[in-house]
């Protein structure tokens, strides 16, 4: 590798990160400072975006202070993912929020990855994106000692106990723990096989349970007060067959989906707004939280928030310390500590940022240990209370022990279950509603895919033929999908080329196959693989989608009059970037008899969103995986492909396609990255400015995006930023919801809003009062939103106050974007080879390897 002059390195700079904005273009989609880890919340909220408790120094830029407080996610520690550190946070989970300052799992960086404050900042500067008047404290935020501690009596929780063991039946029969088990459980199971029958719309979460939490909870309490549980498991019943998708007409009829929509949700109404504004008036919360909270608590909003004020945390970016003292500015005297409301509202919070950092459920102990470091004195209280509302599910897993049966979920006993199947340990999560019914229905779809015979498109013939065409690995991807409806792909851009000749194949045989990518930047690089050739004028555009596209109608081939996507193939490329909500509306939405490929590089960071969708398939082993054996060429692959190893290696690079550029501090990061963009790249590589892309591991702080992308302005398009900071012919990315970012460029602004070019080809207006929350500036991303993209050069700053952040999916990631030139700004010294020989993926709370264990093949 070429190095460029630099100065001596120095001693380790002091500089701290920034504290996150809170801005909803903040998304998690891997904004966020940690996007070494796969965790930023998708809302701008930063879990651990509080100065930590025990005054622990925040870590370096893109962390969350979650990881430094409490000993959480220390290297070395030896926390198990999940695990409850001595300061009770949830350790694990894919973020660099998992944290140590009892926020819990998820207790994350905010979706974009705002970046823990080390400088005393209150979290509170995540709500309404507002700062204080140079102080870091936030208009709203809590005063110190002002957070109101909350619990239920000894005789509130003694009275719950009782409800929920169900003590009598109706005709006076005591109920022993196991049978109310089992009641409580088959009720459950009818309860959501019912619900997933029914649903036609978007699953939400706090829908009331039917009648059965109070006997669940019974169960529940057993388990954790350490008393025998019942752990025997039954296998799910066989979802209702799906009849088969008929050919379709020449009309294309559209179905909608239920699911994220692919732009924003509609906003409410001004008079529902002016309502909420006027009760967040009265308990001195920022008024510009209003829009906010009319959209997220939904109609009588205000009257909501009247009667339990701690319902303003299911506001993006509220924190409990911010709801704390607007209920107490509510309530006045009967603000009291042992309101159960607090104890159900914390509870939910936490569940919400333990998905937004990749959990689907957290385990009891966990979160009760979690629930006490947020000032609930009776977490069990407050669980249960939760559980009765119906805000979210208790689970038991089955665990796995050496000798033992795969693991199934555990939802209740058969009658006539021996003893010793009752006897096998479990784990008790908790998960929201709308995850755990995702998670349920995504495997009862990859389980008919996985077991069903696909439909008999082509004779074998045709097939082999189709694959004897095919190179390689590319020939076993064909044949593996002639014969399974469920295949998974391994590899890296290299081996995209595979996929991309099985969709030419399928549709020379005439099957209506379709690709599709989870984000934009993704579509456009598989889109190029499959489009026709020069020599092919007029020739149809390729097949290929966007997943949000997919699902709306928006994109592909439409639906069939069964409402199932109109195909026999759906390939999914970049499918680690799938979450568990987007996976199961895929699979729920193919036909009988129709094939899916899920292709992607195990290697790179996963999903913004709840899941490890693909890693927990590839763990599963419930069907044929073909692993590319094509390399990703030169130098570049050479070096990406060693880090996927474990190894940062020398690589001989005689073009300068990699170059290492030192640095001792932040402010000459930003120079450097600035000179290289703008002078030296363009001048050594023919590469423009415009086609270069920065990636930094978080947004604050002084080499950040933030920083960055200001002084990428000034050079590269300086104007006066009249329209919210931007000017025409700057690069932005825009997120409309969360979760989601589409790069394009400003291409003017009027009263209507912002005026965008996106990525995708389509023109976008951002109204004046979202540009603030959903538009960033885009010369410089985390790797999180560069996920899926590729440009011709590539320059990764790594500051100095980077070096706990990094992990080797992030350097995987991030080093994986350069096709022709990559530009290294080191200033991590040894943290870098550390990070991708020591830390890989941090592991996340998830139920599908034990809900796909059933499907497993029996080992000898």
């Amino acid at each position: 590798m070429s190095t460029e002059p630099g100065p001596e390195p120095a001693e380790n700079p002091a500089d701290v990160a920034e504290a996150g904005d809170g801005t909803e273009a903040e998304t998690a989609d891997g904004t966020g400072a940690g996007d070494g880890t796969e965790a930023e919340t998708a809302d701008g909220t930063g879990a651990g975006d509080a100065t930590p408790a025990d005054g622990a120094e925040a870590p370096a830029d893109g962390t969350s202070e979650a990881e430094a407080t409490g000993g959480a996610e220390g290297p070395g520690d030896g926390t198990e993912a999940g695990a409850v550190t001595p300061g009770g946070v949830v350790a694990g989970g894919n973020s660099e929020a998992e944290a140590g300052d009892g926020t819990g799992a998820g207790d994350a960086t905010p979706a974009d990855g705002a970046e823990a404050p080390a400088d005393g900042t209150s979290e509170a500067e995540a709500t309404g994106g507002a700062e204080g008047p140079g102080d870091g404290t936030e208009a709203g935020a809590v005063t110190p000692g002002g957070v109101v501690a909350d619990g239920n009596s000894e005789a509130e929780a003694g009275a719950g106990a009782a409800e929920a063991g169900g003590a009598e039946g109706a005709g006076g029969k005591q109920l022993s723990e196991a049978e109310a088990e089992l009641a409580a459980q088959r009720l459950e199971r009818e309860r959501i096989e019912r619900r997933k029958a029914e649903r036609k719309g978007p699953v939400t979460a706090g829908a009331k349970l039917s009648g059965t939490a109070a006997d669940l909870l019974a169960a529940v309490r057993a388990v954790e007060s350490g008393a025998k549980p019942v752990a025997t498991v039954f296998a799910d019943p066989e979802p209702a067959p799906r009849r088969p998708a008929p050919e379709p007409g020449p009309v294309r009829r559209d179905v909608p989906v239920p699911g994220r929509a692919p732009g924003a949700a509609p906003a409410p109404a001004p008079e529902s707004v002016q309502a909420v504004r006027r009760v967040l008036a009265r308990g001195g919360a920022p008024e510009t939280l209003a829009p906010a909270a009319a959209a997220a608590l939904g109609e009588g909003a205000d009257e909501m928030l009247g009667a339990d004020p701690w319902q303003l945390l299911r506001v993006p970016g509220v924190r409990p310390e911010q709801a704390d003292g607007f209920a107490r500015a509510l309530l006045g005297a009967d603000c009291r500590p042992d309101d159960e409301r607090r104890g159900r509202a914390v509870t939910g919070w936490l569940l919400e940022q333990a998905a937004l950092a990749g959990h689907t459920a957290l385990e009891l102990p966990r979160l009760t240990a979690t629930l006490a470091q947020r000032g609930v004195p009776d977490p069990d209280a407050a669980v249960r209370s939760t559980l009765a509302e119906g805000e979210a599910l208790a689970f038991q897993d089955a665990l796995e022990e050496p000798g033992a049966p795969a693991p199934r979920a555990a939802r209740g006993a058969e009658d006539g279950e021996d003893e010793a199947e009752e006897e096998r340990p479990v784990r008790v999560l908790i998960g929201l509603e709308r995850y755990a019914l995702a998670e349920e229905s995504l495997a009862d779809g990859l389980a008919r895919l996985a077991g069903s015979v696909p439909k008999q498109d082509g004779s074998p013939e045709d097939w082999e033929r189709a694959a004897a065409s095919a190179r390689g690995s590319a020939a076993e991807l064909v044949r593996a999908v002639a014969e399974h409806g469920l295949v998974l792909h391994t590899g890296g851009e290299a081996a995209l080329a595979e996929p991309a000749a099985l969709l030419r194949a399928a549709r020379g045989l005439g099957l209506r196959a379709w690709a599709c990518a989870p984000g934009p930047l993704g579509r456009l690089r598989f889109a190029a693989l499959c489009a026709p050739g020069e020599d092919a004028p007029g020739a149809a555009a390729p097949p290929v989608a966007t997943v949000a596209g997919l699902l709306a109608g928006a994109e592909g081939p439409g639906r069939d009059p069964e409402g199932a996507l109109d195909l026999d193939l759906l390939v999914v490329v970049d499918a680690p970037q799938l979450d568990v909500e987007a996976a199961a509306l895929l699979t729920e939405s193919l036909p009988d008899g129709a094939r899916l490929v899920l292709s992607g590089d195990p290697a790179v960071l996963w999903s913004a969103g709840p899941g490890r969708v693909f890693a927990d398939l590839l763990a599963a082993r419930i069907c044929p995986q073909i692993a590319s054996r094509r390399p990703d060429p030169g130098p570049l692959g050479e070096l990406v492909s060693g880090i996927g190893a474990g190894e940062l290696t020398q690589v001989e690079a005689p073009g300068k396609e990699i170059v290492i550029v030192p640095v001792r501090e932040p402010g000459e990061a930003v120079h450097r990255t600035v000179q290289l963009v703008s002078d030296s790249v363009p001048r050594a590589f023919g590469v423009p400015a415009e086609e270069t892309r920065v990636i930094t591991p978080g947004h604050g702080g002084p080499a950040g995006t933030r920083a960055l992308n200001a002084a990428l302005k000034e050079r590269l398009n300086p104007g006066p930023g009249r329209f919210g900071g931007f000017d025409p012919g700057d690069l932005v990315v825009h997120s409309p919801v969360p979760g989601r970012t589409l790069p394009g460029r400003v291409t003017g602004a009027d009263a209507e809003g912002l005026r965008l070019s996106c990525a995708d080809g389509t023109a976008v207006v951002v109204p004046r009062d979202q540009v603030e929350s959903r538009v960033r500036h885009g010369w410089a991303l985390t790797a999180h939103q560069a996920a899926g993209g590729r440009w011709p050069a590539v320059v990764v700053v790594l500051p100095g106050d980077a070096a706990q952040t990094l992990s080797r999916p992030w350097v995987y990631t991030a080093f994986g974007r350069a096709e022709r030139h990559l530009s290294v700004v080191h200033g991590v010294d040894q943290a870098l080879p550390r990070a991708v020989a020591e830390v890989p993926g941090k592991p996340r709370t998830t139920r599908l390897p034990v809900l796909l264990a059933p499907q497993a093949p029996a080992e000898d």
